[in-house]
């Protein structure tokens, strides 16, 4: 299984300049708690960073720091760790789980986000195999008493 396979699409961009008050309201428009922070490259949006909804109630909201005097790449995490569309799934998990994040931007081969890979996701996608898993050991097991009647 890749990573292209299993990531979100459908990811928020901003640029280090954006306030943080606005990137609450981006992370509440979109429903999502994390922004991926980009520079524009030759036309490519490249991460360089990503704030979470944890960052800026843990990290500024709760150290009663001022955010009219702050922007996303003052607040961003920028020790970003990524992964590549081909990269396996359960490899990335692996790495995440070393680097202690809950998301990863999933980059294509010019370095440009292309998605997003987060534990909720895959959590999702874990229970949803254990659940068919499951079923099958219930099917086989009425199959087999259906053949001793």
């Amino acid at each position: 299984m890749s990573v292209g396979e299993y990531c979100i699409r459908d990811v928020v961009i901003t640029d280090r300049d954006t306030s943080i008050l606005e990137a609450a309201k981006l992370m509440r428009r979109h429903h999502v708690g994390s922004l991926i922070i980009v520079d524009k490259k030759k036309g490519l949006n490249i991460p360089v960073g990503i704030l979470t909804d944890r960052d800026i109630v843990v990290e500024l909201l709760a150290d009663d720091v001022d955010l009219e005097k702050i922007s996303i790449g003052d607040a961003m995490s920028d020790n970003l760790v990524t992964a590549t569309e081909e990269d396996e799934v359960m490899e990335t998990i692996e790495k995440m789980r070393g680097w202690g994040v809950r998301r990863v931007p999933v980059i294509d081969h010019e370095g440009a986000i292309v998605g997003l890979l987060a534990v909720d996701d895959m959590i999702e996608l874990i229970a949803e195999q254990m659940n068919n898993l499951a079923k099958l050991v219930s099917i086989e097991r009425l199959r087999e008493q259906g053949r001793r009647k």
